[in-house]
């Protein structure tokens, strides 16, 4: 990656740092390796338990230590999701160095954000005191922890990050939009660096039983960890999962200028919508289709240039047999080798893209392709790819990688990944 510039005269974004938090681990190296081993990580939830939920297990985010990166007082006014997201950005950051004294300038750092619940959990759990009759002791910190904003501004509050600071919800492709916006923001001469990814926490009772109210999520209480099964022919729904991921993107020059180490490039993005319905996707997977063909082309790639496609792929009828269309339609038929990584870590909603992202560009820089968990086999849908399983599989190292995200409400989102 020695050229600065796209062929289009714009500057190259790069990755210059990782940050996680996640059910397959709290760093980027127990993600990789909890990913590659290629075991569920979907357990018996206890909040879930003693309310009796239909569905009682998840993919609940690692612990981790709490009081490395937050005061006491943090810790009373954040909220779960917020906590998350400070702290993998922070880790971000602090692998980019992004705030030493060669970076950027703090006007011309952004921070982008995407999450597809935002802080319902801490919605739905302070809005009890309006049923409860006890709204004179809503806590003082509750309109902080109920702003769908908390997570960005808060990062940007505490690295002093003075640029554009967005926060995007396009359902469960909003991790790859923030990602995607802030690489524009950056070609566009807008800011020269960006701290951008997703996150999502609402593993709670209420959440729970909105899901299953409408049949999306998997059946399989008697074994959680067999229940997300991205592609599979039994596949029938998803386990939600909670996580935070950031990447730290900057102007490939100025990253040079002050010795960064780098990841991968962010190559290409393209967004669009199904415009079909509100929570399933278009069956032809005719737009999903067009919208990575144009991942493609903005990266200035053809489809045979790609190594491996990373999948949204939840578990669910309608979504997996769709993305399996489109990959299809997008490749002409001869798609390279595919995997999901939902099957480890559930569905991270709003995390999804940015975790994924950090997943393929290292398992891309290796060479590897990671085994999807659950698949035992494809249907007349899912048989029109090759899903990777059972262990990983090696391919040319350094390939590009084809990234998918798709939200309820026909969000599309696809992202193409160079590793270094």
């Amino acid at each position: 990656m020695t050229a600065a510039r796209r062929t289009d005269g714009t500057p190259r974004v790069v990755v210059t740092g990782f940050g996680v938090k996640s059910p397959a681990g709290g760093t980027v190296d127990d993600l990789l390796a909890t990913v590659l081993s290629g075991k569920s990580q979907a357990v018996h939830v206890q909040e879930l338990l003693e309310a009796g939920t239909s569905v009682s297990y998840g993919c609940p985010a690692q612990p981790f230590d709490e009081e490395r990166y937050f005061t006491r007082a943090e810790l009373r006014r954040l909220d779960r999701m917020t906590r998350l997201g400070v702290a993998a950005a922070e880790d971000a950051i602090a692998d980019a160095d992004l705030c030493g004294p060669d970076a950027p300038e703090p006007g011309r750092r952004g921070v982008y954000v995407g999450t597809a619940a935002a802080n319902l959990a801490s919605v739905v759990a302070l809005g009890g005191h309006e049923h409860a009759g006890t709204l004179h002791r809503v806590p003082v910190p509750a309109v902080p922890m109920i702003m769908p904003n908390a997570t960005a501004a808060n990062i940007s509050i505490r690295h002093g990050c003075e640029g554009p600071c967005p926060t995007y919800s396009t359902g469960c492709a909003s991790g790859a939009t923030a990602i995607g916006e802030a690489a524009l923001a950056i070609r566009a001469g807008r800011i020269d660096a960006a701290v951008a990814g997703g996150v999502d926490a609402i593993l709670t009772p209420f959440v729970m039983a909105a899901f299953a109210r409408i049949g999306t999520l998997a059946r399989r209480d008697d074994a959680p960890h067999t229940a997300s099964r991205p592609f599979d022919a039994g596949r029938d729904g998803f386990v939600v999962g909670e996580a935070a991921a950031f990447l730290v993107l900057e102007r490939a020059d100025r990253a040079a200028a002050r010795g960064a180490r780098v990841h991968g490039e962010i190559a290409g993005y393209a967004a669009a919508s199904d415009a079909a319905h509100i929570v399933a996707p278009r069956k032809d997977g005719r737009v999903a289709a067009r919208c990575m063909t144009a991942a493609l082309a903005d990266a200035r790639l053809g489809p045979r240039d790609v190594g491996h496609v990373s999948a949204h792929a939840t578990g669910t009828r309608s979504n997996d047999g769709a993305e399996a269309l489109a990959i299809d339609r997008c490749f002409g038929g001869d798609a390279p080798p595919v995997t999901a990584t939902k099957g480890v870590t559930g569905h991270i909603l709003g995390a999804g893209g940015a975790v994924e992202a950090i997943v393929a560009l290292r398992c891309a820089a290796a060479g590897l392709v990671p085994p999807t968990a659950n698949f035992a086999g494809a249907d007349a849908e899912t048989r029109l790819i090759d899903v990777v399983h059972g262990e990983a599989r090696a391919i040319a190292a350094a390939a590009p990688v084809l990234s998918n995200s798709f939200g309820f409400g026909g969000h599309d989102a696809a992202l193409v990944l160079t590793p270094a």
